[in-house]
């Protein structure tokens, strides 16, 4: 079908969501098995346990013998309490990474306890849809020391719906702000894969929300897919194959011998990628070795790396050439590996 479709249904007996556009999919959340990692969003009182030397970070205590890791420990003496919000899944026998810069952020709405101040997105230019916002903004935080950003989808919507929305966060800070206690406890958890479809994905064209509703619109069949290191581009193919040091993308022209394969097999792995790392919940480390290209061509293959990243909503830093030629990006680990899910 053409337009969005957002499917709710569950996979390997646990939540899941999927996001298909015109008729491919685009984006999959799924729910972590019983017993996994804290969920990212997820927010705790931690007790500080004791510096990671050489790293500048502090390790954490969270409830039922879990341990975390706040990358900036500075300031910070063991057996204090503090609040941290998961910020990805950890790796295997790894804390779970986690902030202290805890937000909360719904459909429309960020409230940033520690950052005042009221925002609208930046992707809102209207200067009359931002004073429209600004004055919901401003009646919806009387009296809150909270900050809020007001987030690109409110471009356009009903301002009650808005101010419900804010509304709702806020009540949900003060809350967690104002909990007290001394010993290691989730004050709330992350979203589930149901609720971050529609926290993320705005408003479809279509929404199956029945059992089977991922046979019936082909998702099983996409997922099924994504199991596999082969990802076939027309002429071009990828392998994409996760190890436990990095992920390993290699790009291959095909029968294709002529002297622009090469470019043309790479532009095609710079468009496909983020969407092949965003299902397939791969993070880390990735490096990809490309099909052959002059170095003549080296800029073109970044500016379409770039741009594709930019559509991309989990962060992505594109680190550049390695001696060898590989081209490297470290990706944050927000979603877990398909072969998990």
């Amino acid at each position: 079908m053409k337009g969005t479709l957002v499917a709710l249904d569950h996979y390997n007996g646990r939540p899941a969501a999927a996001l298909m556009i015109d008729g491919k999919l685009q984006d999959l959340l799924l729910s972590p098995p019983d017993g996994a990692a804290p969920t990212p969003g997820a927010i705790y009182r931690a007790v500080v346990d004791r510096p990671l030397k050489g790293q500048g970070g502090m390790m954490l205590r969270l409830p039922d013998g879990q341990t975390a890791f706040l990358r900036q420990g500075k300031g910070l003496r063991p057996g204090q309490t503090m609040l941290v919000q998961v910020t990805g899944y950890a790796e295997g026998g790894k804390a779970v990474p986690v902030t202290h810069k805890v937000l909360f952020k719904s459909r429309y709405a960020i409230v940033t306890p520690d950052a005042p101040g009221l925002n609208i997105s930046r992707s809102i230019r209207d200067e009359d849809e931002r004073d429209r916002l600004l004055e919901i903004a401003h009646i919806a935080m009387d009296g809150s020391d909270f900050g809020l950003i007001l987030r690109s989808g409110c471009d356009g919507v009903d301002g009650d719906k808005i101010e419900e929305d804010v509304l709702a966060m806020r009540d949900a800070a003060e809350a967690v702000m104002g909990a007290d206690g001394t010993d290691p406890e989730l004050l709330m958890d992350g979203l589930d894969p149901h609720h971050l479809g529609w926290r993320e994905w705005g408003e479809p064209d279509q929404l199956a929300n029945h059992d089977g509703s991922f046979e019936d619109h082909s998702v099983l069949d996409a997922i099924d897919a994504l199991h596999g290191a082969k990802v076939r581009l027309g002429s071009v193919t990828l392998y994409i194959e996760p190890t436990r040091a990095l992920v390993a993308v290699d790009v291959n022209t095909g029968g294709d011998t002529s002297p622009a394969a090469g470019l043309k097999a790479n532009l095609a792995c710079a468009r496909e990628l983020p969407r092949q790392l965003r299902l397939r919940g791969l993070g880390g480390q990735i490096t990809l070795d490309l099909a052959p290209l002059a170095k003549k061509d080296r800029k073109q293959f970044e500016n379409a790396l770039r741009s594709a990243f930019r559509a991309d909503s989990i962060e992505t830093a594109l680190v550049g050439w390695t001696p060898l030629g590989h081209y490297e990006l470290q990706r944050k680990r927000e979603r877990l590996p398909i072969a998990l899910g």
